[in-house]
């Protein structure tokens, strides 16, 4: 059974937009209330189950919370509010405050037009299929108002910033501190502005904010781990020793060097990696996806470390890191995975660890990383028809076989239908950037007949 309205990380659209209005998320709160409060029958007479709520930015989360509030009250749940927060927060908070679920309002790092509703469990983990499929046949039923004896009630977790905080402190050696780094954080007007800086501060480091006033409107606006020439300007003005940039929802990071150099997902992973085998401390080896450059898959390679590929996504990558017994995984774009830390991708933690990894071996991110020779990659969007199926395509598979021939095993190539458009998306990756290129645009011109 697929579902209809869960995507690989939530829902999400344009707000406004089905399904992304107030009456739809009104009675997706009541529905995931409704399974929680079934599927658990063990609390005593006058307590009920709880979820925790927190949000980025955008203007619209107010509307959205409330929706969800009133939703989740009459179904019978308490609501636990803590305004802006990281979506690893709510991960966290909802763990540490023994909620039954955690749901995060939020688009990540898209504009500010679009938002989402994602769920975690009450292990602070993605919820199974399972249940979001439970949710969805909720959906489909009458909404049926509790009695009014046993309507949720909602709470307002004023110190749920400080617990994150010192949360996000903890995972850092306690004989360690940052004491005569300068650093600018890019907080992209997203839910780390109030909490990203006050990590890095509190630990020594002197911190030079950027992307830390959000005004409802200007999330990732120019600014965060998409759009990250803001820091590196900031750190070359500042005369800073590193950037860290967030995305909006803050479990993306990316990072720059003193020379205003950036450092992608792959490297940053790369660093963690290589300081944990090298110290003894790396359990099994890491886990990227389909997207990971083959550079950084080679570069593993020559450390000894076992890699493997998910499919694109975060989910996808936690569940390959809980079927093999591994720690480290993520992507490229800043999602970095660290199980033995937390159980969601965070942009804060990550730092963290990176920033271990070259304080304990007295190195700066491009001594650390200078075996990683990232391969060019083009990545190319063709819109495509309907149902449009490539591998059924005989000039699309006899142009594929073309170019890996050509390529000769000095690259790849993936043609990856997206989950949330009618586009299928051209990559091409590999040692010579020019027949990189070359072999990407004549793959979508293919493509781009073929599906017309």
């Amino acid at each position: 059974m697929t579902r209809k309205y869960f995507g690989t990380d939530g829902v999400r659209g344009t707000v406004g937009q089905y399904p992304i209005t107030p009456d739809f998320v009104m009675r997706l709160g009541y529905a995931a209330g409704r399974v929680l409060v079934e599927a658990d029958g063990k609390f005593p007479p006058g307590e009920r189950p709880s979820v925790l709520i927190g949000k980025d930015t955008r203007i619209s989360g107010y509307m959205l919370e409330s929706a969800l509030e009133a939703g989740l009250s009459a179904a019978g749940v308490d609501v636990l509010l803590t305004g802006p927060m990281p979506t690893p927060a709510v991960a966290y908070l909802t763990r540490a405050l023994r909620a039954q679920a955690g749901i995060v309002i939020s688009a990540s790092h898209n504009p500010y037009e679009d938002n989402g509703i994602k769920f975690f469990s009450a292990a602070g983990l993605k919820l199974s299929d399972e249940v979001e499929r439970a949710i969805e046949a909720h959906l489909e039923q009458p909404m049926e108002t509790m009695p009014s004896d046993k309507l949720g009630k909602a709470k307002r977790i004023n110190d749920a910033a400080g617990r994150y905080i010192e949360f996000c402190k903890s995972t850092f050696p306690t004989d360690s501190d940052l004491r005569g780094l300068k650093i600018v954080v890019d907080c992209a007007h997203g839910a780390t502005y109030h909490v990203g800086p006050p990590v890095f501060h509190e630990l020594g480091a002197e911190v030079f904010q950027l992307g830390t006033l959000p005004d409802g409107l200007n999330i990732n606006l120019g600014c965060g781990s998409t759009h990250p020439t803001a820091l590196q300007a900031a750190v070359l003005e500042k005369g800073a020793d590193l950037g860290i940039a967030f995305d909006g929802d803050g479990d993306r990071v990316m990072m720059v060097d003193a020379q205003g150099r950036l450092y992608d997902g792959d490297k940053m992973l790369y660093v963690i990696a290589k300081h944990r085998k090298e110290a003894g401390k790396l359990e099994g080896g890491v886990v990227g996806t389909l997207m990971s450059n083959l550079g950084f898959e080679h570069a593993l390679g020559r450390l000894g470390i076992p890699f493997e590929r998910a499919k694109v996504g975060d989910r996808y990558v936690m569940e390959r890191l809980q079927q093999l017994g591994w720690q480290l995984g993520g992507e490229n774009s800043g999602h970095i995975l660290c199980l033995d830390k937390h159980t969601s991708g965070d942009g804060i933690i990550s730092a963290l660890q990176a920033l271990n990894a070259l304080q304990a071996n007295d190195a700066s991110l491009a001594d650390y990383t200078k075996e990683v020779e990232l391969y060019p990659q083009v990545l190319i969007n063709v819109r495509v028809a309907k149902g449009f199926d490539f591998r059924a395509d005989g000039r699309v598979l006899e142009a594929v076989k073309a170019a890996e021939t050509a390529l000769n095993g000095s690259g790849r190539i993936l043609l990856r239908p997206s989950g949330t458009e009618p586009v299928l998306r051209v990559m091409v990756e590999g040692a010579d950037g020019d027949a990189v290129r070359s072999w990407a645009e004549k793959l979508a011109g293919v493509v781009r007949e073929a599906a017309t």
